[in-house]
């Protein structure tokens, strides 16, 4: 375990009331002539959320506290369940071995990350999936379905290995399930425990990291 992530999930029932997504960073220059220069100063998306609307107890209030005092605030980073984003293919479908291309064989190569693709038809994203869940990953090559033992998945990197390298051109694919990196994107958890049982929420920001 790296001394800067701990392989742990946040809280499952405050992160399945939590709110966020994905969030990028655009520059935007307004020209003479009224166009617009615009330029994305990041290459990938990051993720943020904010935990606190899923603390709707004194109890769910007490284990994010215990879980933030041992992560040492923004030091450690650990794992974080996003209820909308958290499958290869649509949320309300378990994970198959043909949703997502990770590659094509080459006769050599062995070791496969795991990837997701958003969009399709004109400037498609693909996301690095470094946290899959384990036991989830399901893997196909040229078509058929590989069994457990013809592969493996290393949970902490997203990193697949095969058992024996695909043909040359023959598609790679994969399913499965995963969480995103984060850390507390605050040192400071300020709890007005009054202000808690009249019914406000405290904030507590969580950001998307790179493991």
């Amino acid at each position: 375990m790296a001394d800067d992530f701990h392989e742990v999930l946040f809280p499952l029932d405050v992160a399945l009331r939590g709110s966020g997504g994905p969030q990028r960073l655009t520059e935007i220059v307004t020209l003479a002539s009224g166009r617009e220069h615009r330029n994305g100063r990041w290459a990938d998306s990051r993720r943020r959320y904010d935990a606190g609307f899923g603390i709707r107890s004194l109890d769910a209030l007490h284990a994010v506290i215990a879980f933030f005092e041992e992560r040492r605030g923004r030091l450690t980073g650990f794992r974080y369940h996003d209820r909308v984003d958290f499958r290869s293919g649509p949320p309300g479908q378990p994970p198959g071995p043909f949703d997502q291309m990770l590659g094509r064989g080459d006769g050599t190569t062995v070791a496969f990350p795991l990837t997701k693709t958003y969009g399709a038809g004109f400037a498609p994203y693909r996301r690095t999936i470094a946290k899959p869940v384990a036991g989830s990953v399901r893997m196909a090559v040229a078509g058929a379905e590989l069994t457990p033992d013809a592969f493996a998945c290393d949970s902490t990197t997203g990193i697949v290995t095969l058992a024996s390298a695909p043909a040359a051109g023959a598609p790679v694919t994969a399913g499965f399930a995963f969480d995103v990196p984060v850390r507390f994107d605050t040192d400071d958890l300020s709890v007005d425990l009054a202000a808690f049982t009249a019914g406000e929420i405290p904030k507590v920001p969580l950001v998307e990291i790179v493991p």
